[in-house]
């Protein structure tokens, strides 16, 4: 099951985008030999990123497949996969 919807798919395809973007630009600035603090910020910069994306899917995963599965009864199942995933995410 999937709960994005095609505005949030957009969306979250423009996100990655310009993160790939973001990743290309680190590649030429380790290729010209930046200062190593330039980098360091555009990767982190990234990494909040990349976590935003992250954070729309889990919330769009939480409202939508979770929701649905505990109106079918299958709460305790969505629940500890939900749970191995925030593990997962939290790292």
């Amino acid at each position: 099951m999937n709960s994005l919807c095609d505005l949030d798919k957009k969306d979250l395809l423009l996100r990655l985008r310009r993160i790939e973007g973001q990743v290309r630009g680190i590649q030429r600035m380790i290729e010209e030999d930046k200062y190593c603090v330039d980098i360091l910020t555009q990767v982190n910069a990234i990494r909040g990123a990349l976590k935003m994306v992250g954070l729309k899917i889990l919330d769009r995963h939480t409202h939508g497949c979770v929701k649905e599965a505990i109106k079918n009864e299958e709460g305790d199942k969505i629940i500890d996969e939900l749970m191995e995933v925030l593990a997962k995410f939290t790292d």
